[in-house]
């Protein structure tokens, strides 16, 4: 008998190990993805980091939301609750940052297209128009033409260099100036005249672009209270009936009901999102 428990213990033991094995491994490969997607992203954003530190900081933010959810709580569910919140919360970051940098750009392109027109008419070449852009405007713009300059130095065709960049700023404003671009410089034509235009299209869609969001302003706040209401209520309820609340929380009947109303909460925040979404 003592026999058969030393052979269960002992294989109990390698099944833990091999799957805290397994584990460490999977968690390993994927730190080492997420943080080479995360150094890749602030790459990007101009923001240059170590991989290793990258990881680090990746894997604590990873760590610390299921801890706070614990903290804050007191349940165990929770706190299971947020590891794929804590998966994903690097890269909605991430995406955030190079959401807003896209969105800086756009606001800086046409005035930075409408001086380098202005340099151009002066009798500036296009490497002077554009050094005249970096040292003009502020980042991100005067940082993503400084590169644009860098390439074109060092030898590099003008064609490829506007590809670069139009990857570097996938929007599609900036297509009309790489279109610009190369047709003056395939066709021929004044090139200022092209940037100049480009930009006053521009500045027109910024325009409706801010009428829109203003209109849209009041639904996009509805949207937010509506979703954070009942989230608010609950804590509320809680903290004044707490016996009453308790089997939302302990019981999986209750588990069942969060989970509906986490669905159908993300489900009506993201079509109330989707209507008042309007593209120009």
């Amino acid at each position: 008998m003592k026999l058969f428990f030393v052979f269960v213990f002992c294989g109990a033991s390698v099944i833990v190990w091999s799957m805290a094995r397994a584990a460490h491994l999977v968690l390993a490969r994927g730190a080492r993805h997420l943080a080479s997607e995360v150094e890749q992203s602030l790459a990007d954003v101009f923001v240059f980091v170590n991989r290793q530190k990258a990881a680090t900081a990746t894997l604590l933010a990873m760590a610390a939301l299921p801890v706070l959810a614990l903290m804050l709580s007191g349940s165990v569910l929770f706190a299971l609750a947020s590891l794929p919140l804590a998966w994903l919360v690097p890269r909605r970051v991430l995406g955030w940052m190079r959401a807003r940098r896209i969105r800086t750009l756009e606001r800086q392109l046409p005035d930075t297209l409408l001086m380098m027109a202005g340099a151009l008419r002066a009798g500036g070449s296009f490497p002077i128009a554009l050094e005249s852009a970096v040292q003009e405007s502020v980042p991100p713009i005067s940082q993503e033409f400084d590169l644009l300059l860098r390439e074109i130095r060092l030898g590099i065709d003008l064609d490829i260099a506007m590809r670069n960049i139009e990857k570097r700023i996938p929007v599609p404003d900036f297509m009309m100036v790489t279109a610009a671009v190369t047709i003056s410089r395939e066709v021929g034509g004044n090139l200022a005249d092209a940037l100049e235009s480009v930009a006053r299209t521009l500045q027109s869609k910024l325009q409706m672009e801010g009428k829109i969001r203003a209109l849209t302003s009041q639904g996009r706040m509805q949207g937010i209270v509506m979703t954070c209401l009942p989230l608010f209520l609950m804590m509320v309820l809680r903290a004044l009936e707490p016996v009453a609340m308790a089997p939302l929380f302990t019981t999986p009947i209750g588990w069942g009901t969060l989970a509906v109303i986490a669905v159908m909460e993300w489900l009506g925040y993201r079509s109330i999102a989707r209507i008042v979404r309007i593209d120009v």
